[in-house]
């Protein structure tokens, strides 16, 4: 069987990633930034077929069979829009894009047709080991009704990339798409993936901290859900150390899910006896899972596991935060 030949748009750290990612998996590879200098770090993180400096380049030479979106959400949906056109299935980092008006626009244009190349949202953390096993126990009734859930991502900017001035990474750029509420809808879409839509929103948006940006650093959420289900998500962009965690209280007891370390704790008794199991996955291990998974959906083996309609569900949850920050009132959101 012919490899496949991918090529990723956009190769600042999540596109060589990706790169590494498929060539490991036995894909060619190529890449695309109007930056010469990331397509040169790019060539060091894996052999590139061809290096363009935009997608009208890359057309000229057109022998892919998919594309990796990893631009800054600012070109997502101008980018995914033109994948699709040329029938090439696309790989979408998330967001979809930085408002639900622009992602629907892409949606208007046929994404997400049956009839029309497959779109996987990359929201990765779907396919992180340790997760999917939360998600399984929760399933399960381990822990019975769930009543309440606390979602926290606490980790500071400059700590991202240190090899760049955080103020040039496009987290600081409101026009590029950044910030914590759009770049970490990651823990938006794992709460509608684990209880689905909430009903109402109540939200704080805002910049605290002295980081140099223009976009928001912290964010609480509310989520209110029919019935007797509440979930609270707190993201910033300033905290040390770094957070990664969910919580779940139900009826008989209590998850706990921690990115550090990997583990998942089960608590079913009124002392502090906790049963934890540990995993130990390297970071990687979700995006490769992801990759793996793309490769199905390329081959036409399976159908995306996140789909557009995904995305824009997420970003749902992301204008209502905005729109309740805005006006300091809970925010319905329509079923």
């Amino acid at each position: 069987m012919t490899a496949k030949h991918i090529l990723v748009a956009g190769t600042g750290s999540a596109g060589k990633r990706h790169l590494r990612n498929f060539a490991f998996l036995g894909c060619r590879v190529s890449g695309m930034d109007p930056r010469k200098d990331r397509l040169e770090e790019a060539a060091k993180s894996a052999e590139l077929v061809h290096s363009f400096g935009s997608l009208d380049e890359a057309w000229r030479q057109d022998d892919f069979d998919a594309v990796v979106v990893a631009s800054p959400p600012a070109f997502h949906v101008s980018q995914c829009a033109e994948c699709l056109k040329r029938g090439k299935p696309v790989l979408l980092e998330k967001p979809v894009a930085p408002s639900f008006a622009e992602a629907e626009r892409l949606a208007a244009e046929g994404a997400g047709d049956p009839a029309r190349p497959a779109v996987l949202v990359g929201y990765t953390y779907r396919w992180w080991p340790s997760i999917r096993f939360l998600r399984g126990k929760l399933r399960d009734g381990t822990i019975g009704k769930p009543l309440y859930a606390d979602f926290v991502m606490s980790a500071h900017l400059a700590d991202w990339h240190p090899w760049e001035r955080y103020q040039d990474f496009f987290m600081a750029s409101k026009e590029l798409g950044g910030g914590a509420l759009l770049d970490e809808s990651h823990f938006i879409d794992l709460m509608i993936w684990l209880f689905g839509m909430p009903s109402k929103i109540y939200a704080q948006v805002e910049r605290l901290s002295p980081l140099e940006i223009e976009t928001d650093d912290h964010v609480d959420i509310l989520a209110s859900y029919d019935g007797s289900f509440r979930a609270r998500l707190h993201l910033d962009l300033y905290g040390r150390p770094h957070e990664r965690t969910i919580r779940i209280v139900g009826e008989k007891g209590s998850l706990v899910w921690s990115f550090e370390p990997d583990a998942v704790k089960i608590g079913l008794e009124a002392g502090r006896d906790w049963q934890e199991i540990r995993f130990g996955h390297e970071r990687n291990e979700m995006f490769l899972r992801l990759a793996e998974h793309f490769l199905d959906v390329v081959g036409g083996g399976c159908e995306p596991l996140c789909t557009l309609r995904d995305g824009l569900n997420a970003l749902r949850v992301v204008e209502a935060c905005r729109q309740s920050s805005i006006s300091d009132r809970a925010v319905t959101l329509d079923p």
